[in-house]
């Protein structure tokens, strides 16, 4: 593609002028944050005002889809623009992702970009492909976290978000080689379970009743796989590992994980973050609820902590793009938000992701735009998070190996209505046995429908009109009068699963 030249100021090095040549690109990960809580989706719950600088100033994706709806497996298909079953990691539980495969930021540092990773990586393998790199151990920790690096692990004081924000903006400033383009990923923990907010946060919300959803006492009734779920709002957030709600006679033990993540501050910290929760205790216990008022209550819990989580976050994405824009970089980068997919906040009664239906299967993907690119607005094409590895790559002006699976979204950020884009996106979730208990699927998603087969220790079938049954509460799989619909959409499902060279498939009869 033409390269973009920018005007230079006198006073920058010509080496920092060669850099400002190329497009470089900045990928912002977010863990478990849903359009539902991004107010450039959703106004009805949060305001998130520097995530919608992203879209105001650039495109905010309406169609936009995760591969498998897991965090490591997600970024997995990020990294090497492939389905799981074509890049080896396809869950959490059992998965070490193989480093020595093709991967996109390696097809970049072949390019000449220099690429680095800072935040949550949780693939368990050594980072490839990165010229630097500082990571998480596993899912990391809000409070005082440890980070991996080349020298080995450490730990650093304050707050993850923030961390994570300083060191991107450290390794802008002070590590990279200016003479080159970058690729950064800044990859952070929040949202994830269990919500733990920055202190200073911790009674922002506590005034705010947030609506529950239209479907939350969903009875799950025609649908197997749902009803066999363990991540009910009401059953399975735990009172103090979730909800911070103690046995005011401490007789009962607290959680031990919990403990750990809460006992990594230090002394001062920790009576400010004993005193707000112990008045939580004493308050929850008074009300001595049970019921549907104790389930209201810890979905009231779950949607404050989740949402001062995420005002650090948006305080953090604001940082950035502030720091992009003084050091003149802001003009020829390409800013990328997403999350490794949806969430439920309370939708069909559940808190976590998983499933095909449309919380967890649908992303956030909001893009800025480098000088040159005038598209603005909405793109309403279906994309999948396998479609951002070959982007970088045109972007870059690198080739795409005909084996990546996903597609180039660069035609859609100039503006262009390609006649021949994806009707369907195929979808295929493995992890179980597993926390939770979501069976495994697969699946295909198209404009309107959506057919999903649960398999392995289950043979359930499921249709929705997403036109008539957005909340995908009615089954229509076996009612009279789907079935030219249902063989049409099996159709389309085998022939997705032969495209993507999934062995994992359904016989036709």
């Amino acid at each position: 593609m033409r390269k973009q030249i920018l005007p230079v100021a006198a006073c920058l090095l010509p080496a920092l002028a060669a850099a400002q040549q190329r497009y470089n690109i900045v990928y912002i990960m977010t863990d478990d944050h849903t359009a539902q809580m991004l107010s450039a989706y959703d106004t009805r719950n949060v305001k998130t005002p520097n995530l919608d600088r992203i879209a105001a100033d650039g495109v905010k994706f309406t169609r936009s889809f995760v591969a498998n709806s897991l965090s490591g497996p997600s970024r997995a298909c990020m990294l090497t623009g492939k389905h799981s079953h074509k890049n080896g990691f396809t869950n959490n539980e059992h998965g070490i992702f193989d480093g020595s495969q093709q991967t996109m930021p390696k097809l970049l540092q072949k390019a000449g970009y220099q690429t680095s990773i800072i935040g949550k990586w949780h693939l368990h393998s050594t980072p490839t492909g990165f010229d630097h790199w500082d990571v998480l151990p596993g899912q990391g920790d809000y409070y005082n976290p440890d980070f991996i690096n080349e020298k080995g692990r450490y730990r650093v004081q304050g707050y993850l978000t923030n961390i994570v924000t300083d060191k991107a903006i450290k390794w802008l400033d002070e590590q990279r080689d200016k003479s080159k383009p970058f690729a950064l990923f800044v990859h952070h923990k929040a949202c994830h379970r269990n919500w733990l907010p920055e202190l200073k946060y911790l009674h922002e919300y506590e005034d705010t009743t947030f609506p529950l959803p239209a479907n939350f006492y969903d009875n799950y009734e025609g649908r197997q796989a749902a009803g066999a779920t363990t991540m009910e709002v009401g059953k399975d957030l735990i009172l103090d590992y979730d909800c911070k709600i103690y046995d005011p006679n401490r007789t009962r033990r607290i959680n031990q994980g919990y403990m750990n993540m809460i006992g990594r501050l230090d002394s001062k910290d920790r009576a400010v973050y004993d005193f707000f929760h112990d008045s939580l205790t004493v308050d929850f216990y008074r009300q001595n609820l049970s019921g549907r008022a104790l389930t209201e209550y810890k979905f009231q819990r779950y949607m404050r902590d989740y949402a001062k989580v995420l005002k650090s976050l948006d305080d953090n994405v604001g940082r950035l793009l502030d720091h992009l824009k003084e050091q003149g970089l802001l003009d020829n980068t390409l800013v990328v938000y997403t999350s490794d997919q949806g969430f439920y906040m309370g939708e069909h009664g559940w808190f976590d992701k998983r499933f095909m239906y449309e919380e967890s299967f649908s992303t956030p993907l909001l893009m800025r735009l480098p000088k040159g690119f005038k598209t603005r607005g909405d793109i309403n094409q279906m994309v999948q998070n396998i479609d951002y590895a070959p982007t970088f790559l045109e972007l870059a002006g690198t080739p795409i190996p005909p084996d990546i699976q996903g597609v180039s979204l660069l035609p859609l950020l100039k503006g262009e209505k390609p006649k021949k884009w994806r009707k369907s996106l195929y979808y295929h979730f493995y992890e179980y046995p597993a926390e939770h208990s979501v069976k495994r699927h697969y699946g295909v998603r198209t404009e309107r429908y959506k057919l999903i087969h649960f398999y392995n220790d289950i043979d359930s079938w499921e249709l929705y009109d997403l036109k008539e049954d957005p909340q995908e509460m009615n089954n229509l799989y076996g009612k009279p009068g789907t079935e030219r619909l249902t063989r049409n959409l099996k159709k389309e499902l085998l022939r997705l699963q032969e495209q993507y060279d999934d062995s994992i498939r359904f016989r036709r009869q």
